[in-house]
């Protein structure tokens, strides 16, 4: 009895280092190093489901969220989406070997809809700032700008200053730069700002008297206030500028089309095709060259 239980027990030994050995190295062939197992280590090199310019490629459209806004990114009267940016992102396009397909978005979750891949970038006078560089790449910027500030003619003796505009009611475009620039004005600290849906709104609240100044972009209030637009009795202040600053393409953090458009940007400055669109749209003195 002894000598059936000893072989047993050893028989069970055998079965048991035969089970904890089934999930290391494979013995090697000819006494050699032990050959590979099936699991494989990750690379960290990134795949193409990882490469934003490979994905944009695969589906062959490049799909670009912008606002409704002159004179970037608007609608002629055929009813036709015209303007700087419409203009120069169809010609990256082309260049790129894809198809440029717009949709116009909500400008407060313009973020959310480029990294949930709705869009592929935001092009629409859109400015970089630190705290967006830390979520998005952007190209290299391609325009200046500046944020102004419009009210009615009537109240231009008004407002002459940022000083006098302390306790005037504000507007301008949610999560816009605009707004950036009121919210970080130590100046206007005591003045009442209300955020609305578009810089256009923006407009028509001072126009209605519901506001008293709207704070945008001055490439929108050159072409849409003043003398022979639908905002004659607006007003740029003049010499009042909240904040310089700079355009450039939003893509997802990451984004391996960057480098690529970049050159395209590069090659458009040396070939006088950047200011050939700007013209058309009276913006050649603000393209970065």
């Amino acid at each position: 009895m002894k000598k059936i239980l000893a072989l047993i027990l050893a028989l069970m030994m055998v079965l048991a280092l035969a089970a904890c050995g089934a999930g290391g190295d494979a013995p090697a062939p000819d006494g050699g190093e032990p050959a590979p197992t099936d699991t494989a280590e990750p690379t960290g090199e990134p795949t193409d489901a990882e490469d934003d310019w490979a994905y944009i490629q695969d589906k062959g459209t490049l799909v670009i969220g912008y606002t409704d806004y002159a004179p970037m990114n608007y609608f002629n009267d055929e009813g036709t989406l015209i303007g700087f940016d419409t203009e120069f992102a169809e010609a990256v396009c082309e260049q790129l070997g894809i198809t440029p397909e717009f949709v116009e978005i909500d400008w407060d979750t313009k973020e959310i809809e480029l990294n949930n891949k709705n869009i592929d970038c935001i092009w629409n006078g859109f400015t970089i700032t630190p705290e967006r560089e830390e979520n998005l790449d952007f190209t290299v910027p391609y325009m200046n700008n500046k944020q102004v500030v419009v009210v009615r003619a009537a109240d231009a003796e008004t407002y002459t200053d940022v000083a006098s505009l302390a306790s005037a009611n504000l507007v301008a475009e949610i999560a816009s730069a605009g707004e950036t620039a009121i919210l970080d004005n130590e100046e206007l600290a005591g003045a009442n700002y209300v955020p609305v849906q578009k810089q256009t709104s923006a407009l028509m609240e001072v126009k209605a008297g519901t506001a008293d100044a709207a704070v945008l972009d001055y490439t929108l209030a050159t072409a849409m206030v003043g003398e022979g637009t639908s905002y004659e009795d607006l007003v740029m202040l003049d010499g009042v500028v909240l904040v310089d600053e700079e355009y450039g393409i939003g893509f997802r953090e990451g984004s391996t089309i960057v480098p690529e458009v970049n050159a395209i940007i590069e090659q458009f400055n040396a070939d006088g095709t950047m200011t050939a669109i700007a013209t058309t749209y009276g913006l050649e003195n603000s393209v970065i060259a």
